[in-house]
């Protein structure tokens, strides 16, 4: 018998990006209360990965990810989902989500949502197999959902 997953919590947060008059918008995952940066961050400093944990949340108007909802749904009609079956979650801690992203696969299950299978493209042979993977109620996963993206409308 498998074990049961631990179910996480999710939430985005959407905040300035910059401090300029008319500052960008950034959306950083959070689990757990914890920011996405900081769990990948501890993981690759930890596994002595060069150039550790250079993200930031993905730069919402820098970013032409099409709709929010379909893209952090992962579904397959997401354009940024087709070629690879992944998503960033995160991009470069310099704004730009196609310099360093952190990409993972988001698989939705009749009850759950997983966030697995993480790689930064940049680095092939980084091995994530012990980080994550993520499992959020899929109910709680859509509202966090549809508060980004009602968050990012303002």
């Amino acid at each position: 018998m498998r074990p049961q997953p631990l179910i996480r919590k999710v939430r985005f947060e959407i905040r300035p990006w910059d401090d300029g008059p008319d500052p960008a918008r950034e959306l950083l995952p959070y689990v757990d209360e914890v920011s996405l940066v900081e769990l990948v961050s501890g993981y690759e400093h930890a596994a002595g990965h060069d150039v550790p944990g250079q993200y930031a949340g993905l730069v919402l108007d820098r970013f032409a990810f099409g709709d929010l909802t379909t893209y952090l749904s992962g579904r397959p009609d997401s354009a940024h989902r087709a070629g690879s079956g992944t998503i960033a979650l995160l991009g470069c801690d310099c704004g730009e989500v196609g310099c360093w992203p952190l990409n993972a696969q988001v698989v939705a299950a009749d009850d759950v949502v997983t966030w697995r299978g993480f790689v930064q493209p940049y680095r092939p042979g980084r091995d994530y197999a012990d980080f994550g993977p993520f499992v959020f109620r899929r109910d709680q996963y859509e509202r966090a959902v549809r508060e980004a993206v009602t968050a990012s409308a303002r």
